[in-house]
């Protein structure tokens, strides 16, 4: 009798051949080996899946929408992973043009108030644009690139079996390959804990890896060495007027006494073979092993201090970071490095349920999805994307994710890859509570309170109001007036003056999703306090009795009087009044809960129950104007007005029909084809008005795969996804995998401080599922099972004590938690 017994290897062949399995039978004495080998394939044993945790390529990055991002919060790196050459980008957080602002930059502009609201009384809007131009001031300045480093090999020009790969359930890219019959691997991760960046080079061979490495920058820098490390330092320009102005002379500034200081240190540790330091970089002759250590570090010592003469030291603090790196083992850094990002990371998981997609590159799964194909791991991955970004972009105090995240190539970058307040910086946190980051929402709270600095300056020099304020852009100076080079802004971007409003109700988002009452009290409370009072001395009365603002614009967009004027510059914007009454609402209950009742509150009060009310137009849109103009562009990418159903709150298909129902008309009107960003706004619209199916149309053309050879310019397009799933506006901006992100948890599940609702917007296509770690208002995490769309069990966990209704279609619960305290329902 023979038995046998089976042993089975799976071997996965790069780039994307097809896995074969060896299957060893034998007796059980060992006299019999029967060898088999079977090619697999997703029809006859799908042994491949698809994954939603990894990113993966069988070519290096050609693009910087190619490559792979890694980052710790301040730190930043982008991996092309080509193998004799390799290039990577490095960034940081606090590396930007410019100096401290002067907020009191155009004394004069408040005078110009009273002559831009007479002529909009005597419905003059060309005359209330042209005046617009002398209430502007300074552009804001640009996030800046550190530099490039440069990895190049030996004897590596021909390779096979290539994968270059990011997991972002780890934060560690992986690049594996062989040459000459030698195997070779690089992994890179950056660290939190440690605020380094490790590069582990390694191979099968004996002294097989030998090469240069170097570094190139666009900022001014010199090379030197120290204790065998190899260490840069330089600055950045104190002046860079943004891309979109086109080229023109003195577009960047560079002086050696001005400017923010940055050090760059390199040290590399070796197994076997040597290693030779000095200002070209460091060579590498013969090893088997090499572990490069990076530290970086700037002189921005804060929004209000002069980097060049009152900087932190630099090139100390990166010292003792490189230094405390080389004292720990290797595999402490990156346990620790694990621990920190996984704490973090692991706290959500999601499954839409089975699926049958096959197992390729990512840039091919894109290319295939855009098909129509089903691949619910690659929309989990996305979701999962934008937490892993949000983490890897958002550590640092007082300096939270811009335009780009933290990945910059550019010395004027699009749009200058600021603060954009109109929409962009807000979206980039849209997912912060809900997807249980909360921590990663810190930095945005610290730079609001900066911007309410420099904001009570330019509430008083522009405006004459009291409060602060703050306008479409910002840079890390904490800038607030309204941009234009004073008087070269367009006013329908240039003049818009609710930033600062609309940045505040982050504050109590932040609230409304922890209680954390000391949070309200000490850094929420004043902050709202200074915001509302800029709205209540600068509403007026219309000829209606109703508050409104005047002037007001609508961000970016332009109306069309009847007779013919398209203009920028009106009273009585609906975008204005809703961020007013958010505002006003969330200071009031901020006052409610704190004890607070005073005249600021009495006037908060008034000012919100006499805004004028919304109105319908002639077409069933909630109109964007004061009248029922026309708009310039009908499918116009900003959706201002309706700020008021996402992210605010007063508009909902339950409490207000009506007006939900004029929403979903104007974004019909609009339709589905806008800008990136854009997109991930209309999801979360369209989930708020509990249409799943048509946020879930919308979301899979979010990544629809963009070319990253294509288009590159700053406007148009239809946004997207490029291969290495940075959102597509185009070109690169981060906000829509925010926003795309954000929306996913906004189709399972919303809630406000009374309720949360449960699969509100669940799409057809996600019939089967599960997710744990969500975050409701109230405080508390959220976990659901749901089948053939219908919700099966859902299990809620209090952080702070509370009550809260749960509500799944006609059914609701009550229930009240201890903190701590867990309770699973099955419906």
């Amino acid at each position: 009798m023979i038995i046998l017994y089976f042993n089975m290897k799976i071997n996965y062949p790069y780039p994307t051949s097809l896995p074969v399995v060896f299957l060893r039978a034998q007796t059980r004495f060992g006299h019999l080996k029967i060898w088999m080998f079977l090619i697999c394939t997703s029809y006859l044993l799908p042994l491949a899946a698809q994954s939603d945790h990894i990113l993966w390529y069988d070519k290096p990055a050609t693009y910087f929408e190619e490559t792979l991002e890694l980052g710790n919060g301040k730190m930043g790196a982008a991996v092309f992973g080509g193998v004799a050459t390799d290039s990577i980008f490095l960034n940081d957080a606090t590396l930007w043009s410019g100096e401290p602002v002067n907020a009191n930059n155009n004394p004069d502009a408040h005078s110009y108030i009273p002559a831009i609201r007479k002529a909009l009384e005597e419905e003059n809007y060309k005359l209330a644009d042209e005046l617009q131009h002398k209430v502007q001031g300074a552009f804001s300045q640009s996030y800046m690139p550190l530099g490039t480093l440069k990895l190049e090999f030996e004897g590596q020009d021909n390779y096979t079996n290539y994968r270059r790969e990011l997991d972002i359930s780890k934060a560690v890219s992986r690049i594996t390959y062989e040459s000459n019959g030698v195997q070779y691997q690089r992994e890179y991760f950056v660290s939190h804990p440690d605020q380094v960046m490790i590069i582990k080079l390694s191979s099968s061979g004996k002294q097989a890896i030998s090469g240069k490495i170097s570094f190139n920058s666009l900022m001014k820098f010199n090379t030197t060495t120290s204790s065998d490390t190899y260490e840069i330092n330089g600055y950045a320009p104190y002046h860079v007027e943004p891309n979109y102005r086109g080229d023109m002379p003195d577009a960047v500034l560079f002086d050696p006494e001005r400017g923010t200081r940055f050090t760059t240190l390199l040290k590399a540790v070796h197994k076997d073979g040597r290693v030779e330091v000095s200002e070209k970089g460091i060579e590498i002759v013969g090893c088997s092993q090499v572990v490069l250590y990076i530290a970086e570090e700037t002189s921005f010592n804060g929004y209000n201090k002069n980097p060049a003469t009152e900087g932190k030291d630099q090139l100390r603090i990166a010292r003792k970071n490189l230094d405390n790196a080389l004292r720990k083992p290797l595999r402490t850094i990156e346990d620790d490095h694990r621990k920190d990002y996984t704490g973090l990371f692991s706290r959500v998981a999601l499954s839409l349920g089975e699926t049958h997609a096959p197992d390729l590159p990512t840039n091919e799964r894109l290319l295939r999805y855009a098909e129509g194909k089903e691949d619910k791991k690659l929309e989990v991955l996305y979701f999962q994307y934008g937490r892993y970004l949000l983490i890897s972009s958002s550590r640092t105090p007082g300096v939270p994710a811009n335009l780009q995240g933290i990945w910059n190539p550019y010395m004027r970058p699009p749009w200058s890859s600021n603060y954009t307040l109109n929409i962009n910086l807000e979206e980039n946190y849209w997912l912060a509570e809900t997807a249980n980051l909360s921590e990663m929402h810190r930095p945005l709270f610290d730079f609001i309170k900066n911007l309410s600095v420099t904001g009570a300056i330019t509430a008083k020099t522009y405006y004459g109001t009291g409060g602060w304020t703050a306008s479409q852009n910002s840079d890390i100076w904490a800038l607030t007036n309204p941009v234009g080079d004073f008087g070269e802004g367009d006013p329908n971007w240039a003049n818009w003056n609710m930033g600062g409003v609309w940045l505040a109700t982050h504050l109590w988002e932040h609230y409304a999703f922890t209680k954390d009452r000391k949070f309200l009290k000490e850094k929420a409370y004043p902050i709202l306090q200074g915001a509302v009072r800029f709205c209540l001395d600068w509403v007026v009365k219309d000829k209606e009795g109703h508050w409104i603002t005047s002037p007001s614009t609508s961000p970016e967009n332009l109306f069309i009087t009847p007779e013919g004027y398209a203009g920028a510059t009106l009273y009585g914007a609906s975008a204005d009044i809703g961020m007013i009454k958010e505002i006003t609402t969330d200071f009031l209950l901020a006052s409610k809960l704190l004890g607070v009742q005073n005249d600021l509150t009495g006037k908060a009060a008034e000012v919100r129950d006499g805004l004028r009310p919304y109105q319908i137009g002639k077409k069933g849109n909630l109109q964007e104007w004061y009248y029922d103009w026309e708009d310039q562009e009908p499918l116009h990418r900003h959706q201002s007005h309706l700020f008021g159903l996402y992210p605010g709150h007063h508009i909902s298909p339950s409490a207000t029909p009506e007006l939900a129902e004029a929403s979903a008309k104007t974004l019909d009107i609009k339709g589905d084809e806008t800008t990136g960003w854009s997109k991930g706004w209309r999801i979360n619209l369209w989930a708020r008005l509990r249409d799943g199916d048509r946020a879930y149309k919308m979301y899979r053309e979010l990544l629809k795969y963009v070319d990253p050879d294509g288009f590159k310019g700053n406007h148009g397009g239809h946004g997207g996804t490029y291969p290495n799933l940075f959102d597509a506006h185009p070109p690169f901006q981060i906000d829509g995998n925010f926003g795309g992100a954000a929306a996913v948890i906004e189709m399972l599940l919303q809630s406000d401080m009374e309720h949360i609702y449960l699969l509100p917007a669940l799409p057809e296509t996600w019939k089967d599922g599960k997710v744990s770690g969500i975050c409701a208002r109230g405080a508390f995490e959220v976990s659901m099972e749901w089948k053939n769309e219908r919700l099966i069990r859902s299990t809620i966990t209090a952080r702070k004590t509370g009550t809260t209704t749960l509500v799944y279609g006609n059914s609701q619960k009550n229930i009240q938690l201890r903190k701590g305290k867990s309770v699973m329902l099955t419906w």
